[in-house]
């Protein structure tokens, strides 16, 4: 056993996870408290039954948008009051007892209503609000140093096919558990970047006023590239040491015009060149809506004994690929962050083989991990009958099985 697996046992020897979970008026939930083991718990029932609503509130006691990036007006539960209306409640929350390398804690996050008031109108809106231990806090980002979660869900099998915005934010999230920060750049970015659409559509920009946000998401862009490329580089110093024995070894790229920069120049050299480009620009934005920039980077994964490029291998060497990036981020965040992270996997059982199946299956429970996993049918889990926590959701209710 080497340094680094002899540590990352020490360290997997102290419970983290979720060990009692609370959810009120969450999507087709009124109601719900359950109590969970730190083990894989699999989670099954028909479709449509509510199995991945409990993965997307457990993702709600992260930073972020949750696994499906919605709307928090779209969580609230809806329910029928005759045979015409419908009726959503007033708000959602989520609440659990958790457990960070074996320290007890409580997190929760919910939605407030509020308002402003304009010169001749009221305009209502809701905005989300953390508790940790009792006390609100201010910045959701706090909720990444007590639990973390990585998730794998049915959208992600067409990862690597298509444009390059789903691999974009499939990267930034792998970044944010290891920079809290980096959320909040991007927001900041994406926030000042129509801003800058908005002063140039105008027709009568403010050459100053434009120069000075420039400058920003250049400063901002470039700490974003520079994040993306640590983590990359992270991942990828990981693979090559710790080579997976079922799982397909990955090479990792990045393939953008500001991250490729910083390869051989400084950051402030890169912010001077990136806010030319933006100037120079300023009428393609007003055609096109995009600009070269860290918002058009692309995230590149290669099967690296066939050197190959994910988006030309089959649909279950792209699974399986999938996977050998989330088990090496897994290991990392347990060594850099000293907690090991949950995992929220949506039918990840979905075009593996019956080999990969059950190595994934032994990979979790030989790291202690706490796995939510959902499937159809629990006999794909047969290998966990011993160790696992198996649930059946029926009618909004879940009951254990087995």
């Amino acid at each position: 056993m080497s340094l680094l697996q002899q540590k990352l046992q020490e360290i997997i020897r102290l419970e983290s996870g979720v060990t009692c979970l609370t959810l009120t008026d969450f999507r087709n939930y009124k109601n719900l408290r359950l109590e969970t083991r730190i083990a894989p718990i699999i989670i099954t029932g028909e479709n449509g039954s509510g199995k991945t609503n409990i993965l997307e509130a457990l993702s709600f006691l992260t930073p972020g948008r949750g696994l499906r990036s919605a709307k928090l007006s779209e969580i609230k539960r809806i329910h029928q009051i005759d045979d015409i209306n419908l009726l959503a409640a007033d708000s959602w929350s989520v609440a659990a007892e958790i457990k960070k390398a074996g320290e007890l804690h409580t997190i929760g996050t919910a939605v407030q209503k509020g308002s402003s008031e304009s010169a001749d109108e009221i305009h209502s809106f809701e905005r989300r609000i953390v508790k940790i231990d009792g006390q609100k806090i201010s910045q959701q980002s706090e909720l990444g140093k007590y639990l973390s979660a990585i998730w794998i869900t049915p959208q992600m099998d067409r990862l690597f096919q298509g444009g390059p915005q789903p691999r974009r934010s499939f990267l930034d999230r792998l970044v944010y558990a290891f920079d809290l920060e980096h959320a909040k750049r991007t927001a900041n970015f994406e926030h000042l970047y129509r801003q800058w659409f908005q002063i140039l559509k105008s027709g009568k920009p403010d050459p100053h006023w434009l120069k000075s946000i420039e400058r920003d998401m250049a400063a901002l862009g470039v700490a974003i590239a520079a994040a993306r490329r640590e983590q990359i580089a992270r991942l990828n110093t990981f693979i090559a040491h710790e080579p997976d024995d079922v799982f397909p070894n990955v090479r990792l790229e990045l393939d953008g015009e500001i991250e490729k920069m910083l390869d051989t120049n400084s950051a402030l050299k890169t912010e001077d060149y990136y806010t030319d480009l933006l100037a120079k620009q300023r009428q393609r934005v007003i055609y096109s809506e995009s600009v070269d920039g860290v918002n058009r980077t692309d995230f590149k994964v290669y099967f690296q004994k066939k050197n190959m490029p994910a988006e030309l291998c089959s649909t279950g060497e792209q699974k399986a690929l999938l996977i050998s990036i989330i088990l090496a981020q897994t290991k990392c965040q347990i060594l850099d962050k000293g907690f090991a992270p949950i995992l929220l996997l949506d039918e990840v059982t979905a075009h593996l083989d019956d080999l990969k199946r059950d190595a994934l299956l032994h990979k979790i429970q030989d790291l202690h991990l706490q796995a939510f996993i959902t499937s159809t049918d629990a006999k794909n889990f047969h290998v966990l009958q011993d160790s696992a926590q198996f649930l059946q959701i029926n009618n909004g209710q879940i009951y254990p099985t087995l």
